[in-house]
């Protein structure tokens, strides 16, 4: 059996990693350290266990392609920001959440059952030849914070909330 354990060191060095990307791209981590350790001693558990960084608070299927909405940060942290002000994990955390201003409070789960999912991704209607031939090239969004662009291929990087490429989807 493999130790999936990470180092108290290991910890320390995502959390900072995790704070300054955060707070670089307008967005903050809790401000409650023994907490957020947690959280991310998870991302850190789940990326030595998959592969990547999946959400510590939901089940993973091990799949990459079928986690890509549960990779930190998920597809699910803006809206769970805006409602809530924290994310599911309460990893992040709102601007008033983290002024005192509002109260930490529970997080309801948002990501549909993977029936959900499935019936979502046969439901989209790709757009006819015709629609789009006057198109020069295609629009990608960004699946995490909605960044879009018109281009051959997505950005490496979303240059808006840093998350990697896989994390487009072609919008046009």
């Amino acid at each position: 059996m493999t130790n999936f354990e990470p180092s108290s060191e290991e910890v320390e060095t995502l959390r900072e990693q995790l704070d300054r990307e955060a707070e670089e791209t307008g967005y903050h981590l809790n401000p409650d350290l023994d907490f957020t350790k947690d959280p991310v001693r998870g991302l850190l558990v789940n990326g030595k266990r998959y592969g990547y960084h999946s959400c510590p608070c939901r089940l993973a299927s091990g799949d990459r392609d079928e986690d890509l909405d549960i990779i930190c940060p998920c597809d699910y942290r803006d809206p769970d920001l805006n409602e809530y002000g924290a994310c599911y994990c309460a990893l992040y955390v709102s601007e008033e959440i983290l002024a005192g201003k509002r109260v930490l409070e529970s997080v309801p789960e948002r990501r549909p059952s993977p029936e959900e999912r499935e019936k979502a991704a046969r439901a989209l209607s790709v757009p006819s030849s015709e629609s789009i031939s006057s198109l020069s090239y295609p629009v990608w969004r960004c699946k995490v914070c909605g960044y879009l662009c018109a281009r051959d291929e997505p950005p490496e990087v979303c240059p808006i909330c840093k998350v990697k490429m896989e994390r487009f989807e072609r919008f046009i």
